[in-house]
């Protein structure tokens, strides 16, 4: 998957600059899902490929980036399909948790991004899918909800989630137990 963009390049030209625009927020989802730099990157490609050959099944222009995410979750999904690693494939979104150690109690502004990468990694893969969308790359509830196809009070449940545990997960970070931990996006 890593020459795809060389090989589409070569059959049908470059990506359209819009769509390869979309490329760096599509690789900081993709990475957040699944914490692999080289899947992110195939995914990353493979999404970009299947835009290129369903680009005329885009309807509204300023769709394109809510259209790329929602190409990369079904991209996602036959990746872990293909890996078999559950025998129901929605079992993944209560199961799939990434092993992270906890962070240190005294952390340099680094170490606090890393703190908040690994909670964020601890956090169910559905949950991470969820937080990602909408905290970091902005998405409303109702484009997350039509990205991931599933329903929007699921969209907003899974966020509630996803944010009371990362809550729980930086309280050793922070020092304080149950006080309100402000996060930011980091890109």
């Amino acid at each position: 998957m890593r020459y795809m963009s060389m090989i589409v390049r070569l059959l049908f030209g470059p990506y359209p600059p819009c769509a390869e625009a979309h490329r760096p927020v599509l690789y900081r989802i993709a990475y957040a899902w699944c914490h692999d730099a080289a899947l992110a990157d195939d995914l990353v490609q493979e999404t970009l490929l299947k835009a290129w050959t369903r680009r005329a099944q885009l309807r509204d222009e300023n769709a394109l980036r809510a259209w790329l995410v929602s190409i990369m979750n079904h991209c996602w999904l036959d990746h872990l399909r293909r890996r078999r690693d559950f025998e129901d494939v929605e079992d993944w979104q209560d199961t799939l948790q990434s092993v992270t150690d906890s962070p240190e109690d005294c952390c340099t502004r680094e170490q606090v991004v890393e703190a908040v990468r690994a909670a964020v990694a601890q956090l169910p893969l559905g949950q991470r899918q969820v937080l990602t969308l909408v905290d970091l790359e902005d998405f409303g509830y109702a484009e997350v909800a039509t990205i991931l196809e599933i329903p929007v009070g699921t969209v907003m449940s899974r966020l509630s989630r996803a944010r009371a545990r990362l809550k729980i997960l930086l309280e050793p970070v922070t020092g304080r137990q149950g006080a309100q931990v402000s996060l930011r996006r980091v890109k």
